[in-house]
């Protein structure tokens, strides 16, 4: 059945440049030259909006040049949709990730570039605490609940901060599109975690988590063990495969099975992807849809994720319009994630807020001009901090160490659980690391790395004492300066220093002040003194029967005699305010 008319608003126009597709990858690479395209793709006046969402993924899959396992999913997705190469995370890690997606800035602008800032206290010293956004500021998908789309993500959040009850109409294992009102337009987000970096751990075997995308929205399923035993794992390529193994590791027997791991959760991953969209299409929704695949940064492997190389920044994008619109084609433009919630904004008609630091890249409010860098931090990792910025153009990747006494590797524990990452370590104090291999562990980082990315696509040349590449140092360095400032970043800010400013020079976290009902005719007013403060409420029947979903506050509203109101108060970064109620008179 179709939900929504085929009505629709002004064309979106979409220029896909006919260029040879550069830049530093993984995997292999795509020397196909793409034909110019300057097309016009037709949409619905309030289309659905669905993110397919992997963990720790780089460019391993067939429509991006590595054909070592098959995924018809996701490669039906890129034969009908639209491939993006170059699409870059602003963190090599999740967290710090996920807050620029979902609230279209810079984690070191908010002060969520420190991964892991609610545990670690211990080892830190320093109290738990979460990004905290200019006041006026709010996540993309409470902008979108504004507009009357209902939102839902399944399930992990992960922003560095505890999303508002405003943030979504629900954001559980059980949230999808099935669960909103009739003809109501959607934005889900689905979560794929096969394919995060402890897919790789021994004893190896899946989460069982494939069983939820067949379940979405049936609150009477009950889930079975969280992981598999090794012999009821699906195997869906040769552990004798011939891997490509990336220069920075070893070619050992060890990350050889982690390769075929990593190959093997990203099939996985992909029956998951296919089981969401035989439910959208089932639901007659596919062509209602405008359906988005990415990672939530670069791959899992040891010098790959929390790094900002290329191999733990650069994720695949696949964009699926209505009616296969554009089927087949590629565009080459540099994107980055905070690019993402201003670009959704735009194709549901809404303009981007202006405190959003990225660019709308599809839509109405679509930039008049193509991003020509991207930037990516990187600061603290569970317990061990280094301070990292780069900043790249469509060839050449420049990088800032911080910390240059510090050598580039961090003993991080979690990842210590990967067997590369142990082999690497093996190797290391044996000595048998080669040249390349040891760079990652050499005692001192040099100041400034400058790596031309389409001569050298795993960046391990440093070419920033080569004075034929001063004029493009020059350039990089003072786009990096430019964007420091803008944002309002202050790398190697000591953590201490960031949560008082963060708080207002305060000791504690600042908490949100309790909103204030007032009623008059059984119309309902609510207010809070907390400046930026987003507001949820429900309505509570005479029959004490409460509203499921926790609506956003907007304006006054009217309410049947004799309900009553709860409602919420909540600014990103500070403690919730206390959920007060009031009876209507």
């Amino acid at each position: 059945m179709n939900l929504f008319n085929t009505n629709t608003r002004p064309s979106v126009i979409i220029y896909l440049l006919g260029i040879l597709l550069v830049g530093c990858q993984t995997g292999p690479k795509n020397s196909e030259k793409e034909i110019a395209i300057s097309t016009e793709i037709q949409l619905p006046e309030r289309p659905n909006i669905l993110w397919l969402v992997t963990e720790d993924m780089g460019s391993y899959i067939p429509s991006f040049g590595d054909s070592t396992i098959v995924t018809p999913n996701l490669s039906r997705l890129a034969a009908e949709g639209v491939v993006y190469p170059n699409l870059y995370s602003t963190s090599g890690v999740c967290a710090p990730s996920r807050a620029a997606l979902i609230m279209g800035m810079y984690p070191s602008s908010i002060g969520a570039n420190h991964m892991r800032t609610t545990s670690y206290t211990e080892v830190t010293g320093l109290p738990s605490y979460g990004a905290v956004p200019p006041q006026q500021a709010r996540m993309f998908s409470e902008l979108l609940r504004m507009t009357g789309y209902y939102c839902s993500n399944n399930n992990k959040e992960d922003y560095q901060f505890e999303a508002p009850k405003t943030g979504w109409d629900e954001s559980s294992a059980y949230a999808h599109w099935r669960n909103r009102n009739e003809n109501q337009p959607f934005f889900s987000v689905f979560n794929f975690t096969d394919t995060h970096e402890s897919g790789l751990f021994e004893p190896y075997g899946f989460r069982k988590a494939e069983t939820r995308h067949y379940h979405e929205g049936d609150r009477r399923y009950k889930w079975g063990a969280d992981r598999l035993t090794e012999e009821e794992t699906p195997v869906h390529l040769s552990k004798d495969t011939d891997f490509d193994i990336p220069p920075y590791l070893p070619d050992t027997p060890k990350v050889r099975r982690d390769m075929w791991k990593l190959y093997n959760n990203i099939a996985e991953m992909d029956k998951q992807v296919g089981a969401v969209l035989k439910q959208l299409e089932d639901d007659g929704l596919l062509e209602n849809t405008i359906i988005f695949f990415y990672g939530d940064h670069g791959g899992p492997l040891p010098r790959e994720k929390r790094l900002i190389y290329d191999s733990g920044l650069n994720t695949p994008l696949i964009v699926r319009f209505p009616n296969k619109q554009l089927a087949g084609t590629k565009d080459t433009q540099l994107l980055s994630f905070v690019d993402f919630a201003p670009t959704l904004l735009s194709l549901v008609g809404t303009e981007p807020p202006s405190y959003m630091q990225g660019q709308a890249f599809l839509g109405k409010y679509k930039a008049e001009k193509e991003r020509k860098y991207i930037h990516a931090a990187a600061d603290r990792f569970d317990g061990f901090t280094d301070a990292i910025r780069a900043v790249r153009d469509d060839r050449f990747k420049y990088i800032r160490n911080y910390r240059p006494e510090q050598g580039y590797y961090l003993p991080v524990v979690y990842r210590e659980g990967i067997p590369t990452m142990q082999e690497l370590l093996r190797m290391r104090d044996e000595g048998t690391l080669d040249s390349i291999q040891a760079l990652w562990f050499r005692e001192q980082k040099d100041p400034e790395e400058l790596y031309d990315c389409t001569t050298d696509p795993y960046e391990l040349n440093n070419l920033a004492q080569n004075p034929d590449y001063s004029g493009k140092m020059e350039e990089l360095r003072t786009e990096m300066d430019r964007w420091l400032q803008q944002i309002g970043d202050v790398p190697n800010l000591p953590e201490k220093e960031l949560i008082s400013k963060l708080w207002n020079g305060a000791e504690t976290k600042p908490i949100t002040s309790e909103p204030i009902i007032t009623s008059a005719n059984n119309k309902i007013t609510i207010d809070c003194a907390t400046q930026g403060a987003s507001i949820g409420y429900k309505i509570v029947d005479k029959d004490s029967a409460a509203t499921e979903v926790w609506s956003v506050y907007l304006n006054p509203f009217e309410i049947p005699e004799g309900s009553k109101v709860i409602a919420q108060a909540y600014r990103i970064g500070y403690v919730p305010g206390e959920t007060v109620e009031s009876i209507t008179e």
